[in-house]
């Protein structure tokens, strides 16, 4: 077996709402709100959005609101793309500092969603 790639993510919300915005207005992914369920997507990957712990079956074992910690990887300077997400009102944590990719060195920016998890944005330098 060779794993290829990432595919989703779930990530469990205390409020739908707030997610969304996060996730559609300040990061510019795309809503899937498909069937009764809703998802961002951005490349070739998406996360899945949940609305109660274990909404679907099977689960994680321990879902747990805020547990997230992801690194996207993002296109463009990474200044502007700081300045972007501090234009849109949403509040940096850390950044731009360097950091270690699966790739190579990147630099990072990070921020937290409206549930606490953390979402590093990078670009390879």
């Amino acid at each position: 077996m060779k794993i290829n790639h990432l595919d989703h993510l779930v990530i469990t919300t205390q409020d739908l709402e707030k997610c969304l915005h996060f996730y559609v207005d300040i990061l510019d992914m795309e809503l899937d709100d498909r069937n009764g369920r809703y998802a961002v997507k951005f490349g070739q990957q998406k996360f899945n959005i949940h609305r109660k712990k274990a909404e679907f079956l099977p689960a994680a074992q321990n879902v747990t609101y805020g547990s997230q910690d992801v690194c996207l990887i993002a296109e463009g300077d990474i200044e502007k793309i700081k300045s972007e997400i501090e234009a849109k009102g949403w509040p940096i944590e850390l950044g731009v500092v360097k950091r270690t990719g699966a790739c190579g060195p990147i630099d990072s920016v990070y921020l937290r969603d409206p549930d606490g998890n953390l979402v590093e944005i990078s670009v390879y330098c």
